[in-house]
């Protein structure tokens, strides 16, 4: 490992900020009249869109381009939770987010792992990060939803617990599930069939967001860092994955949209790799959507797999 890769490790960041928005009036209703759903971030957001149209109100907690990990709540924002009818998020990504729901919406609040059965979270000797949030707490990895299948699920739960509370618009609901429940089933098969022949099944990703996605369609993820994208890697994390790129012959690191790619660029030129960017979809894409930007994932991996 060079002086210059290790030298990265310090430069190495993401982009943070607050988020604006809020969602909710007095018990529950927005100010439309309709059921105020808050979602912690942007692929809950997506999804709690595509499940509640025209019949709730969905505002996300967490602006395109910030870091999910790095959220800092507004006092607006913190007051809004309190009023909204229901708030969608995943305990162990956001901290923020977790310890306001505790507070302020534990009666009102669906935490969308609980819909499926989780993966474990990275083990200590793999969370390769010297600093940085601890998903240990929740006992598992948090990216579910870089699996369509089990994203799926969540769907399907989130109509039920949406019919539930609206009783009113209960079939809505249940159709807008279902209809995206299919749309992420095609998805899913979509990347089984595109990832099933490749010449290699490994990825060198800039942080281990990519479990789910790597245990569904058989990849082998290396993480430069741990489950926390703020987490700095180890000088022993680095040269292992250096060793590792090289025995596996990797012909690509994975940068993302949201953190640095300094690190990921260095190891490249280390190893005698590209880049190219894999979307852990944490955050609205410029373009497309939570669809569009898991067919882009799918293109890229295809390419730098080897894939037939």
């Amino acid at each position: 490992m060079s002086a210059a890769l290790l030298a990265a490790v310090t430069a190495c960041g993401t982009e943070a900020g607050s988020a604006t928005g809020s969602s909710g009036g007095a018990s529950g209703v927005s100010a439309d009249g309709k059921p105020a759903v808050t979602a912690a971030m942007y692929p809950l957001q997506w999804l709690a869109g595509r499940v509640g149209g025209p019949d709730a109100t969905v505002t996300g907690l967490t602006k395109p381009g910030v870091e999910p990990h790095d959220l800092e709540l507004s006092p607006l924002q913190v007051a809004g939770l309190e009023k909204t009818g229901l708030v969608v998020y995943i305990k162990g990504v956001q901290p923020a987010v977790d310890e306001a729901v505790e507070q302020h919406a534990a009666d009102r609040a669906f935490d969308a792992a609980t819909s499926v059965t989780p993966l474990p979270a990275v083990a200590e000797e793999e969370d390769h990060g010297e600093e940085g949030h601890d998903h240990e707490e929740t006992g598992h990895d948090p990216h579910l939803w870089l699996d369509p299948a089990r994203f799926a699920t969540v769907a399907t739960k989130l109509g039920e617990r949406l019919a539930t509370a609206d009783p009113a618009h209960a079939q809505g609901y249940r159709d807008r599930a279902a209809a995206t429940a299919a749309d992420l089933t095609t998805l899913d098969r979509e990347l089984a069939k595109g990832l099933a022949t490749c010449s290699s099944d490994a990825i060198v990703t800039s942080h281990a967001a990519f479990g789910y996605l790597a245990d569904r369609y058989k990849l082998h993820q290396i993480g430069i860092s741990g489950l926390d994208p703020d987490a700095e890697p180890s000088p022993a994390r680095l040269a292992e994955v250096t060793k590792v790129a090289k025995q596996e012959k990797v012909t690509t690191i994975f940068t993302e949209t949201l953190v640095s790619p300094k690190v990921g660029e260095i190891l490249a030129q280390e190893v005698g790799a590209k880049t190219a960017v894999l979307d852990p979809v944490e955050s609205q894409p410029s373009n497309g959507d939570y669809l569009s930007a898991m067919r882009q994932n799918l293109s890229t991996l295809q390419a730098a797999l080897g894939c037939s």
